[in-house]
């Protein structure tokens, strides 16, 4: 067998789309994009959703949309991709990482608690593996924290207190004590990347919780205008008879959707139940195969919350990296890709430049040292599974 990670699943939906759209004559930034915006909007539960090109994109601009930049400080979590934390160093603040608790790929909440200061304006807890974080758990430290808190503009003066920006790259249609992850934390990042669940190739979107005193028409364009070059008018706007002329508000960025991508998203977006079905049998196979191995395994399905089913990770108890390596080569030679999420970020070059050392970080570090992530995608066939199940078991006996 040659079985791949993690392959888009396209059908003729998505491409039918897509050649409509190219036919058009419109692909950049325009109906499709608005219209998919609506519906995530409605999937979601929230009142607004801005579509951009990357997850990474929407959390930039809401940290900048929020004033965050010099002199403040941004918490994260030591063991997650790159995008959670780059943005914190792109608009010039202090990021600050923190553990994960004893066997657990969630940030430690005990260590969260520690490290806000009268500095801190924003905490970013990631969703691994489409698996919600206790949000629960993550305002109630921020509301003991509250007195800490310093607004410097009027938005921050709304919320009061450090604010909740959730990474969910990972857990588009995870539920959260009966709601939608989107719903949840005070903004939320998604991602639509050509290995997440749902897809637009490249994209995210950015959505957020409605709060009396927020207009969330006015969060809106102020979104839009920082993701377009910060020209008071976008290129449909512009198409419009006579109306061509637009302003240069700010120096801005260049992170819009393009109708393309959102066309490839519509698609996904009608399929999406059935998607998210197909990934819950597939970790329940998984799980009833190695629940008797010496192997840890995620809750993806409780009373609590309800993953996305995005990623599978395996921990194999009482094996190194070395170990863990050579298994990863034994399934690849018998044509199974896995991976590994993740190494954590102060193991990193980049980070280890900003002052970070992985021996402040032992859990996260013991979670990596023995995970391998097999394949969980909607593209595998019962067979596949089997076949994964029976090659892994090898490994472990």
């Amino acid at each position: 067998m040659n079985i791949s990670f993690s392959p888009p699943d396209i059908s003729q939906k998505e491409i039918d789309n897509v050649v409509e759209v190219l036919k058009s004559g419109w692909i950049t930034t325009g109906p499709k994009t608005k219209l998919f915006e609506k519906k995530i909007s409605k999937y979601l539960g929230t009142e607004r959703v801005v579509c951009l090109n990357s997850a990474t994109a929407c959390l930039e601009c809401i940290l900048r949309v929020l004033g965050v930049g010099p002199g403040d400080e941004v918490i994260t979590t030591a063991y997650t991709y790159t995008a959670s934390a780059s943005v914190v160093d792109h608009i010039g603040a202090k990021l600050v990482l923190v553990d994960v608790k004893e066997e657990s790929f969630e940030m430690d909440y005990d260590s969260l608690f520690n490290v806000i200061t009268e500095k801190t304006k924003v905490i970013i807890p990631v969703d691994i593996a489409g698996i919600p974080c206790d949000y629960e758990k993550i305002f109630s430290i921020v509301e003991k924290n509250k007195g800490k808190f310093v607004p410097e503009n009027e938005i921050q003066k709304l919320y009061n207190r450090v604010i909740v920006i959730a990474d969910a790259a990972h857990s588009f249609g995870a539920e959260y004590k009966g709601n939608k992850i989107g719903n949840v934390a005070d903004f939320t990042s998604f991602s639509f990347h050509a290995v997440k669940n749902l897809t637009t190739g490249e994209g995210g979107a950015l959505t957020w919780k409605s709060i009396p005193e927020l207009n969330n028409d006015e969060l809106y364009k102020k979104v839009m205008l920082m993701s377009l070059h910060g020209q008071s008018k976008d290129a449909l706007s512009k198409s419009k008879l006579g109306a061509w002329e637009y302003d240069i508000i700010d120096t801005a960025y260049k992170w819009n959707m393009t109708d393309i991508m959102a066309a490839i998203g519509l698609a996904q977006l009608e399929r999406y139940d059935a998607m998210l079905e197909r990934r819950k049998e597939i970790i329940e196979k998984y799980n009833n195969a190695f629940k008797n191995y010496n192997v840890c395994l995620q809750n993806h399905y409780v009373k609590e919350y309800s993953s996305s089913g995005h990623l599978y990770l395996l921990r194999i108890n009482k094996i190194d990296e070395t170990r863990r390596n050579e298994i990863i080569v034994y399934l690849a030679k018998k044509g199974i890709a896995t991976n590994v999420h993740y190494k954590p970020l102060p193991m990193h070059t980049a980070y280890k430049g900003l002052g970070f050392n992985i021996d402040d970080y032992p859990k996260a570090y013991m979670q990596y040292r023995n995970e391998i992530s097999l394949p969980l995608n909607t593209k595998l066939t019962d067979e596949e599974v089997e076949y994964i199940i029976k090659k892994v078991k090898e490994c472990l006996n």
